[in-house]
């Protein structure tokens, strides 16, 4: 059923053409031996060989593909080692068309830019780098079992109000989250460097943490 979910998905876009749908690892391995392959889109659990061993054995190969794992396996250890073994882009189930199609015109983008030539300039360079940067922070936010959507809801209430300082609980009442939840979100961009906080002892009572979007 997921694999004829994500077939749909790909059936409109005109740069790709879906070569083989395989039930486990060991299968789509074999192909890949025989047969010139640029993208796998590979679940973490499979049958006779998983996601990860898959990715390894093709890397042991030296076949040249990208990978997307699409699985229900959020542990950090398992985005870790794919991530570190190079696959492009990790979804996590339920996700979106929209979130599917981004994994998929970062594969592209990737594979025009190391196919522009034989050698690259520093701006090409660059453009890669982002795009692999791009990948390591989602699967940063996946490792700490947060959500992309909750995480730009956060981030741009803060971009709303760039001059202001705002604690947790202005910024739960504000997007209607709980204020927990917001503290989490909060963390993980002051520990990522895109907010600043002081101390605001004026409360008369309990001194507040209140931060601001780093400008």
């Amino acid at each position: 059923m997921v694999a004829s979910i994500n077939k749909q998905y790909l059936s409109g876009n005109p740069q790709l053409e879906l070569i083989g749908t395989f039930h486990n690892g060991q299968e789509a391995l074999d192909y890949c031996l025989k047969n010139p392959v640029d993208l796998a889109i590979a679940d973490y659990y499979m049958p006779v060989m998983n996601g990860l061993e898959l990715i390894r054995g093709c890397r042991r190969e030296h076949l040249q593909l990208d990978f997307i794992m699409i699985t229900a396996a959020n542990q950090t250890e398992n985005i870790t080692s794919c991530m570190r073994l190079g696959a492009v882009d990790y979804l996590i189930k339920p996700f979106t068309y929209e979130r599917f199609q981004e994994a998929i015109n970062r594969f592209l983008k990737r594979k025009e830019v190391l196919h522009s030539g034989d050698s690259l300039d520093q701006s090409e360079i660059d453009r890669l780098l982002a795009l692999q940067q791009s990948a390591s922070s989602n699967a940063a936010i996946l490792e700490k079992g947060l959500q992309k959507k909750t995480l730009e809801l956060v981030r741009d209430y803060f971009l709303l109000h760039p001059d202001e300082y705002l604690t947790n609980d202005e910024i739960a009442k504000r997007i209607g989250l709980s204020r927990i939840t917001v503290r989490r979100y909060v963390n993980y961009l002051m520990d990522t460097g895109a907010l600043v906080s002081e101390i605001d002892y004026s409360t008369g009572g309990r001194p507040s943490i209140r931060y601001k979007y780093k400008n």
